[in-house]
This record gives structure tokens, C-alpha cells and sequence, in this order.
């Protein structure tokens, strides 16, 4: 083992279980200054996401959208690159998942349309990466100021279309019609009723990122394409003296990253609010970055990562009903300090466990 290099235990376990903690503790002050006991806090937020059957459905339904965002940003990660555009892509994606259900949900039960929204969402998600990658392999721009711009791009182009091209007509909200029941996800609760999900809107979704999970974990380290991305993103000097297409590798990294973030929209739009509307993203593609950053960019941490999220976000809004005080702000603040310490601040305690962990390791094998 190299110098600096870490057991994989404690890269992939201890140090995100640090910032973790970290984060809370800080937090815990945050707690404390506006009067309140944060272990009661605490126990509220663990409950409310996870302490009965509807709490843990609606954890999973966040989780869900968390999962298609982190693998996502994780692909583009292990290219060596940073797509800070799943925001617009899983709004753009809401496009092709509508299209097909608008087309087929009155002809055609919800398992034939499933198939054509995954394809549609997809393919829509990665057009709108494609533009950022082109410029970004080609002429130099960098992915990160071009995928905000796509951002708000996406967002104002889903206005106009909603308002002028397919609101529902005669409606005054700018949305489109509500779909019939072949454009519509089961719900969790009807298919497994003795999991007692109750009103939560996880649906069969959750399966369909699952499986993308597997599809991610096999192309980034069972595939030649995999290979070129992580050799690509480890030293692009030596990727191109090997032959490698930064062009090509770009590009389709960024595709594959924006059709994942476009699969978002399966999940709020087929899933759950069975129509497309304006804002129903909200955050998840920012929150995918920090979700890719803690899972390690790897399939099974992500997994983890966005159920973490997902007890934040339904464990946060139980807490700020039962703690009045703790007002929805001061969740956004908990969540912020979480992104903060698993994003930003993920190295702050890294050279410190190297420091620990080097020296005995060296030794070992200096005496073997």
C-alpha cells in the first residue's frame, strides 16, 4: 500500500461516518442555541423517517430521486469531470417520460408505457447534456459553468412549454393533464400492503434506480467503455498517450450522466404526481452531488448515501412540526451542514487518519 493510500474500510466507511458525525454535531449546537434538546431532536428526525411504515415510504420515495442524481454525478465523476446540470437534465428528462404517457396511458397498461418513459427520459436527459459536453471536449469550456447555464436554460424553456405548448386546455395552471391509469406508477403500498406504507408515493421506481445501480456498477468496472472513463478521469495525459478519445470519453460519459439525472423524472412524474409541472426537481440534482461525493462515487454508498437524504428530508419535516422552533429553514440548514461537511469539507479529516493508518502499515511490511 502506497503512501497516503487508505484501507478501504476506512475510505469508504470511517471517513463518511466522520463528516457524518461532524455534521451533526455541529448541528446539535445549531439545536442547542434555539433552545431545544437535540437528542430529542434527534429521536424525533430518526423516528419520522424511519420509525413507522409511512415514514419509511416516503424516505424511500426521496432516496429514489437521490439515487438517479448521485449516479449520475458518480459517472461524470470517474471521467474526471463535474456535471453540476442534473437539475436541468431530470427536468428536461420530465419531458420524455411525459410524452409518453401523454401518448400511450389511454391505450396501453402503465408496464407497456414504463419502457418508453425510461427510454424517452433518458434520451432526453442526455440531450441536454450533450451541448456542455460537445463544448467542453472540443472547445474548452468548462462543464461546470456550461451545465449551470443549461440549468436555468432548462428551467425557462419548461415555463414557455408548460404555459404555451402543453397545458391542459382551458386550464389556467401550467401543467398537463393529469394522466390516465396506463401512465401510472403502482404505488408500493397496493403491490406490498403488509409494509404499511400508507399515503407515502414510493413506487415501483425505486426498483427501476436499483437496477440502474447494478447497470452503473458493471459499466464502470466490468466494461471497456468503464475502464476508459476511470483511466480517463485517474490521468487524461496518459489516458490520450494510450490511445483513449478524450473527445469520445466526454462526450459519452456525459450522456450516460444526463440520462441517468433524466430518470429522475420517472419518479415524480410517473410515480407520483402523474402530470408534468413546473419545479417538481426541487434541489434534487444539487443534492446528487453530495450524495455521489459520500457514497465514494460507487453504486452501494450511493444507495446508502440516498437514504441517508431521505431520512433527512421526511425525518426533517416530522421534526419541524413536532419542534416548532425548529423551523423548515433550520432543516434546510441541518441538510446544508451535511452537504457542507460530505462535500466540501470531505478531506477535513483525511490527512489526519493517513497520518494514524500509514505508519503501522509501512512498517508491516518493512519487517515482511
Amino acid at each position: 500500500m502506497s503512501a497516503g493510500q487508505l484501507p478501504r474500510w476506512v475510505d469508504y466507511g470511517l471517513i463518511p461516518f466522520l463528516n457524518l458525525a461532524a455534521a451533526f454535531l455541529v448541528s446539535g449546537l445549531v439545536v442547542v442555541l434555539i433552545g431545544e434538546n437535540p437528542l430529542d431532536a434527534v429521536q424525533l428526525l430518526v423516528w419520522g423517517s424511519v420509525g413507522y411504515g409511512e415514514g419509511i415510504g416516503f424516505t424511500l420515495f426521496y432516496a429514489t430521486n437521490f439515487i438517479f442524481t448521485g449516479l449520475a454525478v458518480a459517472v461524470a465523476f470517474h471521467a474526471g469531470l463535474f456535471n453540476i446540470g442534473g437539475e436541468g437534465q431530470a427536468y428536461i428528462g420530465g419531458l420524455g417520460v411525459a410524452f409518453a404517457c401523454l401518448a400511450l396511458d389511454q391505450i396501453v397498461p402503465w408496464y407497456i408505457t414504463l419502457p418508453f418513459a425510461i427510454i424517452g427520459s433518458a434520451l432526453m436527459g442526455a440531450a441536454w447534456a450533450f451541448i456542455p459536453a460537445w463544448l467542453q471536449a472540443t472547445r474548452g469550456s468548462h462543464v461546470v459553468i456550461t451545465t449551470i447555464m443549461f440549468n436555468f436554460i432548462a428551467s425557462s424553456l419548461m415555463v414557455y412549454l408548460l404555459n404555451n405548448a402543453l397545458k391542459k386546455p382551458g386550464s389556467m395552471q401550467p401543467e398537463t393533464r393529469t394522466f390516465e391509469a396506463g401512465g401510472r406508477l403502482p404505488f408500493l403500498n397496493d403491490i406490498f400492503p403488509s409494509f404499511g406504507f400508507g399515503y407515502a408515493p414510493v413506487n415501483l421506481s425505486l426498483f427501476v434506480a436499483l437496477a440502474a445501480c447494478v447497470l452503473v456498477w458493471v459499466l464502470i468496472w466490468r466494461t471497456k467503455l468503464g475502464f476508459e472513463i476511470r483511466s480517463f478521469g485517474a490521468n487524461a495525459t496518459a489516458a490520450v498517450y494510450a490511445g483513449i478519445s478524450p473527445v469520445r470519453t466526454i462526450v459519452i460519459t456525459m450522456l450516460i450522466s444526463g440520462g441517468l439525472a433524466g430518470m429522475m423524472a420517472i419518479n415524480e412524474i410517473m410515480g407520483s404526481q402523474h402530470r408534468l409541472l413546473i419545479d417538481f426537481v426541487t434541489g434534487y440534482g444539487f443534492v446528487g452531488i453530495a450524495v455521489a461525493l459520500m457514497g465514494r462515487a460507487h453504486p452501494v454508498g450511493i444507495v446508502l448515501a440516498s437514504i441517508l437524504f431521505g431520512m433527512l428530508y421526511q425525518g426533517g419535516a416530522e421534526l419541524s412540526f413536532e419542534m416548532p422552533n425548529i423551523t423548515r429553514d433550520m432543516i434546510i440548514v441541518i441538510q446544508g451542514l451535511v452537504i457542507l461537511f460530505a462535500g466540501a469539507l470531505e478531506h477535513m479529516f483525511r490527512p489526519a487518519i493517513v497520518k494514524l493508518f500509514t505508519p503501522s502499515r509501512a512498517l508491516a511490511a518493512k519487517e515482511a
